[in-house]
């Protein structure tokens, strides 16, 4: 059985220069979390009538982000 997942556009009209490897929304719904191919972590806003915008890239990673995981409080 092949299971058919939908695609999402995190960026609006214009792709991100970096590979999505992984995909993360946070507790409170109001971020989302990208992982990319070339290491960046990227945060956006998602507002209540789902407009998403960009808040900050986090660089430093030397591999790909494979996975996203909230930490403990």
């Amino acid at each position: 059985m092949k299971t058919l997942v939908p695609a999402v556009a995190v960026w609006g009209r214009t792709a991100p220069s970096h590979s999505i490897t992984a995909v993360m929304i946070t507790d409170d719904q109001q971020t989302i979390v990208t992982g990319s191919q070339e290491g960046q972590i990227c945060l956006w806003n998602l507002s209540s009538d789902l407009q998403i915008s960009s808040k900050e890239i986090l660089f430093g990673h030397t591999a790909s982000v494979t996975c996203l995981a909230k930490a403990r409080e």
